[in-house]
């Protein structure tokens, strides 16, 4: 199990927002490149960057940063937001990228998530992010309808190789973890999960790890709780490595 930083970027700047809602901004950086060069000094060992901006217009708006943070880093990086072309994908993972994180074209797009999947094998995640359990689309604006624990078996049969869970209701929110639905998506799943959404703490991250001793648990992704500094990555790293 490891920690992911987020570098979330929003009109050029290293932001986190309030359950993903885009007039609930903090800037935490103006400089993303920079604070993905910092996590990893830090001792990150993969970044998770989201283009704020092209999950909300459908299609990617910050691919130039992207491909700088690619070329600065050494650790992988995992991207999403706004990519819901086979060319958006094609470009990103020529530019550097590790893997892809799907959203809404994972849900309203299922045949294109099974092109992407086989065209690119094992590198093509989806994000399942809810509210209540329900999953929202299009930068979650929109309520999809689909409940996310029913929609794991159809996405892990067109090729998906992880998934990125997301408990809306606690994302920014600095309230912990909602490690009952946790379990469940980790039980349910037969693929590796990461878990975003309240992970505040260590305490956080000690409750999680059994999901991944006993699940498909693979990771943590962590924002605004780095960036104010109740999760320390270092401490984490240790805490977690001490457990092998």
């Amino acid at each position: 199990m490891i920690v992911l930083p987020a570098v979330d970027i929003k009109d050029g700047a290293c932001v986190r927002l309030r359950q993903g809602k885009a007039d609930e901004t903090t800037v935490f950086s103006p400089d993303p490149v920079a604070s993905a060069l910092a996590w990893e000094k830090e001792g990150a060992r993969y970044l998770h960057v989201i283009d704020l901006d092209g999950a909300f217009d459908g299609v990617p708006r910050n691919a130039k940063l992207v491909e700088k943070i690619c070329a600065k880093l050494q650790i992988p990086v995992e991207l999403g937001g706004g990519i819901r072309t086979m060319e958006a994908a094609r470009a990103y993972l020529d530019a550097g990228v590790t893997r892809l994180i799907i959203g809404t074209a994972a849900i309203e797009e299922p045949d294109l998530l099974a092109s992407l999947c086989e065209a690119f094998p094992g590198k093509i995640g989806v994000s399942l992010d809810a509210e209540k359990g329900i999953l929202k689309t299009r930068g979650w604006t929109e309520d999809s309808g689909v409940r996310a624990v029913d929609a794991i078996p159809g996405l892990v049969e067109k090729g998906t190789a992880f998934i990125v869970y997301t408990d809306i209701e606690r994302d920014g929110m600095q309230k912990g973890v909602n490690l009952a639905e946790m379990e469940t998506i980790c039980r349910i799943s037969p693929v590796p999960v990461l878990a975003a959404g309240g992970v505040t703490n260590l305490t956080d991250l000690q409750r999680l790890y059994p999901l991944s001793v006993n699940g498909k648990l693979e990771g943590a992704i962590s924002g605004r709780a780095l960036y104010e500094k109740t999760l320390n990555l270092q401490e984490a790293n240790a805490w977690l490595d001490a457990q092998q």
